[in-house]
């Protein structure tokens, strides 16, 4: 085996992973949510003081990291069936989303070095906060919190339409009931969204409410509406993750013989086990 297809295998095993590539997965895993302490830990100014500079030898240790972690995996995404174009392949793979995620990981502490407005620089740093989304590669749940949401895109985007619709409508009709007597609450359609945001996610601040007869009637029949609304986006996923559980069982293979698994879960019968029973009834 070629060092090149090595590391494809360990970066890129996935469910087939073997210890070595479990063990690399778990460490880049851990560094990742040591990073996302860290970025929390500056914000405090009394850690920043007395830590700044371990800090930032560790976000270097970091960068160098998944740096290497990147560029290992263009290297290596040839020896993948769809990537085994050299130049085009790698390519294809840096336009992933996945791919994107990890360098813009690491881009923002590259920044500074460009010579950029130094303001900007404060601005991109947040951008290290996108080391959150490296943890999907990792993360079995997060995977399938995806694929859940991938699966289930069409319902959502029926689901958040219908909501937007409501929103506006809502919005409108507040606008319509209550500008007369709080013109400057109600001052137009756009100002009047923020009411129906809030009364649709049942938050109901109180800060901007209704006082006309007309409009505390549109208030309620848009907070039942708000629980409706968003108790379907609840029930989709609820259904999709039901899905993806069962389908994830079918998938399932036995450890020992690498048999596929029965839907409840159980190993596949012995062979010696069938044929004992096979002589039993014959």
């Amino acid at each position: 085996m070629s060092l090149r297809k090595r590391v494809y295998d360990i970066l890129d095993a996935g469910e087939r992973a073997g210890p070595t590539a479990r063990a690399v997965n778990t460490a880049l895993f851990g560094l990742i949510l040591l990073n996302i302490a860290a970025i929390i830990a500056e914000t405090v100014p009394a850690v920043s003081h007395s830590l700044g500079g371990a800090l930032r030898w560790f976000e270097m240790l970091s960068v160098g990291i998944f740096t290497l972690e990147y560029v290992l995996r263009v290297w290596s995404i040839a020896e993948s069936d769809g990537c085994a174009s050299p130049v085009g392949g790698r390519l294809r793979y840096m336009a992933t989303p996945m791919a994107a995620a990890d360098l813009l990981a690491v881009l923002p502490f590259y920044l500074p070095f460009t010579g950029l407005d130094l303001r900007f620089i404060r601005g991109v740093r947040l951008l290290r906060l996108l080391r959150i989304a490296k943890m999907g590669r990792y993360s079995q749940s997060l995977r399938t919190l995806g694929r859940v949401f991938a699966s289930r895109r069409s319902e959502l985007l029926v689901a958040l339409t219908v909501l937007v619709l409501i929103l506006l409508t809502s919005s409108a009709l507040i606008y319509y009931a209550e500008h007369d007597a709080q013109p400057d609450v109600f001052s137009s359609i756009p100002a009047s969204m923020w009411w129906s945001v809030a009364t649709l996610t049942t938050i109901g601040y109180g800060d901007v409410y209704p006082k006309t007869t007309m409009g505390k009637a549109i208030a309620s029949v848009v907070a039942i509406f708000g629980i409706g609304m968003f108790a379907l986006p609840t029930g989709i996923l609820g259904a999709g993750f039901i899905e993806e559980m069962q389908n994830r069982r079918r998938r399932a293979v036995c450890p020992h013989c690498g048999k596929p698994l029965d839907e409840s879960g159980t190993d596949p019968p012995k062979q010696a086990d069938v044929d004992e029973e096979k002589g039993s009834t014959g």
